[in-house]
């Protein structure tokens, strides 16, 4: 097939030898079937901001670390130089997510290069070497979907001791290759201490993969698996090999406001004396 203008600078490059067809094409993305050499790898191309269904979302980027100040400076004004630093960082974050990741075990596709754009990557397949389903368009028995909901849930888990949350996680973006589940389309990932919508955020993910299974297996969607493991999280004792129970125990303990209260007053006092100590050194 041609070969679509943006990836034209990674045969430049000699990254990519041949593209060889179209393979989807998703709301951030279009993907396309490559050959490197000798292997068949794929390539995401990343669609421009205005051409996206999928916003960019405060939500999504708080926390992450922009290492030079001007850059920074940029994206909090929004200026068009602003604009287009955000938008690379947006696109830099699934290459950054997926190298951590892997280097973590998480079952993701391996990354290779990130150029101008387009992220090369490998190409998850089924059984007979072909591009590999997503989770969405297969039937499943009971076993089966209760042996995957397990596996995806403890790769949430491996995600979350890497220090990540996927942030859109459903049936749509895994596929199932012949090890069984792949987790993809991280561009959105966040950084869970960074982010203050992480707990929602992997609460979401789990409720979604128990809704999923749920419709072959009904005892999953009575699970509680994402507010337990954010639970454990929280308390500094999570790790990639822990045992879950799918319940969650609500505390009952009363929050005790008066506390909270003194401690905001404390704060506001001690702010008062360091606006007028500052206000006495300028006169």
């Amino acid at each position: 097939m041609k070969t679509p203008k943006r990836i034209e600078p990674l045969i430049d490059e000699g990254l990519v030898d041949e593209v060889m067809r179209k393979l989807m094409s998703g709301k951030e993305a279009e993907v396309y079937v490559v050959r490197c050499g000798e292997d068949i790898r794929c390539a995401k191309v990343y669609k421009e901001a205005n051409k996206r269904s999928f916003r960019q979302n405060v939500q999504y980027t708080e926390g992450r670390k922009v290492k030079n100040s001007r850059r920074a400076r940029a994206m909090e004004k929004g200026s068009r130089y602003g604009r287009q630093e955000q938008e690379q960082a947006w696109q830099n974050a699934e290459a950054d997510a997926l190298h951590r990741l892997a280097a973590a075990g998480v079952r993701v596709p391996q990354p290779y290069n990130f150029l101008e754009g387009v992220l090369l990557m490998e190409l998850v397949t089924d059984e007979n070497g072909n591009a590999a389903p997503r989770l969405n368009d297969l039937a499943l028995s009971a076993a089966q979907a209760r042996e995957y909901h397990h596996t995806l849930v403890m790769q949430v888990v491996r995600m979350l001791c890497a220090g990540i949350v996927h942030g859109d996680l459903s049936e749509y973006n895994v596929l199932v290759s012949n090890d069984g589940p792949v987790i993809i389309d991280l561009p959105q990932a966040v950084d869970a201490a960074g982010n203050n919508s992480a707990g929602i955020m992997l609460q979401r993910d789990v409720d979604n993969l128990s809704a999923y299974f749920g419709r072959f297996a009904p005892e999953l969607r009575t699970t509680d698996y994402g507010r337990e493991i954010w639970s454990i999280y929280e308390s500094g004792k999570l790790h990639p090999e822990i045992t879950l129970t799918g319940c969650f125990e609500r505390s009952k303990k009363l929050a005790d406001v008066g506390s909270v209260m003194r401690e905001i007053d404390d704060v506001m006092k001690e702010e008062t004396t360091r606006r007028r100590h500052k206000q006495a050194m300028e006169q």
